[in-house]
């Protein structure tokens, strides 16, 4: 799966479960697998931490980053400082649910519908248990924020919390995905997005190169992924929202017809009335007209 096909299935919507600044004497957790991510700050100190069976020497100043699923063992050798959190970066509805494992928690059969989508699965990223930031003050800088923030309950700085944890997620991928912008050249190009673009254009004139140029396609490549989607051609698609909304401002608004022709997107009045009959049998003004009828009558019932 791509990043982008990830994204428009659970969107980023960080989510802190637990965090702290963790000043310890030398400490040891055993060994566990992950639901959700683990990212450590090592302030101070000397770690070792298994990741999946492979060590890992740690001294201050670095970053360590595990992913979900992973099975660790963590091992503070010296007194440490250690910040960190662990959190959920893509959004689901088990997100109440999951939890920090414990110790000895290695087979997470009955919690498998809670993992956490690994970054490491998506096409083109392969991020280090060993982070190697570009600016690791910056980075730095942020995380430690978002760890004392989140410890304060004021809304506002939850919501700071959030947005750090995207910028901290977005440092990570910028600085350890060089090859994901041409993996996405690959990915497929979900066009859920175009329904919105063409509703806000609306009312002025939208060609298919347009459209294409926006999904970053040929037009005929745009063509045939959206008939795939939607079952008919993307003009097809374009004038049927239009007489959706002609027939919306002619029932539910006292609009002249030529307001409502160029409210929708028409040339001009004639355009609109021949293309409005066209498709739905009747002339604006007898649609209009039919309407207002029908809510007489049931006004005269009432």
């Amino acid at each position: 799966m791509y990043l982008s096909e990830m994204l428009a299935r659970q969107p980023i919507v960080p989510y802190i479960r637990e965090g702290d600044y963790a000043v310890r004497a030398p400490w040891s957790v055993a060994a566990r697998r992950l639901l959700d991510y683990l990212l450590v700050y090592i302030q101070e100190g000397e770690c070792l931490f298994q990741v999946d069976g492979v060590p890992y020497e740690f001294r201050g100043g670095e970053f360590c980053l595990i992913q979900p699923g992973s099975l660790t063992v963590l091992e503070g050798r010296t007194n440490s400082i250690t910040p960190f959190v662990h959190l959920d970066w893509f959004y689901d509805e088990y997100r109440e649910e999951r939890f920090p494992t414990r110790p000895g928690q290695i087979d997470l059969a009955p919690y498998e519908h809670l993992l956490q989508p690994r970054l490491n699965d998506l096409q083109g990223i392969e991020i280090p248990v060993r982070l190697k930031p570009k600016q690791p003050v910056l980075l730095r800088d942020r995380f430690l924020e978002m760890v004392e923030n989140w410890q304060r309950r004021d809304p506002l700085l939850q919501l700071r919390v959030q947005t750090l944890a995207s910028e901290v997620l977005l440092a990570i991928l910028e600085d350890h995905t060089a090859d994901l912008k041409q993996a996405e050249r690959s990915a497929p190009q979900p066009m859920n997005w175009i329904t919105s673009f063409m509703s806000f254009r609306l009312s002025e004139p939208l060609a298919v190169h347009e459209m294409a140029a926006r999904a970053n396609l040929s037009p005929s490549r745009f063509s045939a992924k959206f008939k795939a989607q939607f079952g008919i051609a993307p003009h097809r698609y374009l004038l049927r929202l239009r007489i959706k909304h002609a027939r919306e401002l002619l029932a539910g608004s006292e609009h002249s017809i030529e307001e409502i022709a160029v409210y929708c997107g028409f040339a001009d009045v004639h355009h609109f009335a021949k293309t409005f009959k066209k498709e739905t049998g009747v002339t604006p003004g007898a649609f209009r007209k039919a309407g207002k009828e029908r809510q007489q009558a049931q006004e005269e019932k009432a």
